[in-house]
C-alpha cells in the first residue's frame, strides 16, 4: 500500500467500496491497496460528478489533503457551486 489518493466517480458508492476493497474492477486498487475512504461528495448529475473529478484530480496532493481536513473548501476556496454537490463524510 502506499499513501496515494484515488479519486474517482460512480454512481454506486457502497458497490464501489466493495470492489476496491476486494480489488475487482479497479486496477488502482489492485496495485497499491486500499485503506479507506475519505470523503466523498455527491451530486444528482453525472455531469457534475465527472467534472468535479477532472478538478480535483488536477490539485497538488497538498491541497486535497486540506479539502480532507476542511471538505468546505471545495465551495469556500474553489468556488465549487454548493447547489450542486453534498460532502459526505461516512458510508
Amino acid at each position: 500500500m502506499d499513501d496515494t489518493y484515488y479519486i474517482g466517480y460512480t454512481s454506486d458508492i457502497n458497490i464501489r467500496m466493495e470492489e476496491h476493497k476486494k480489488g475487482i474492477n479497479c486496477k488502482y486498487s489492485r496495485a497499491r491497496g486500499f485503506k479507506k475512504l475519505e470523503i466523498y461528495y455527491s451530486t444528482k448529475e453525472r455531469k457534475d460528478a465527472m467534472k468535479l473529478e477532472a478538478f480535483l484530480k488536477k490539485l497538488t496532493r497538498a491541497n486535497k489533503t486540506k479539502l480532507i481536513e476542511n471538505p468546505n473548501l471545495l465551495f469556500d476556496k474553489y468556488f465549487i457551486d454548493k447547489n450542486k454537490y453534498n460532502i459526505c463524510l461516512n458510508l
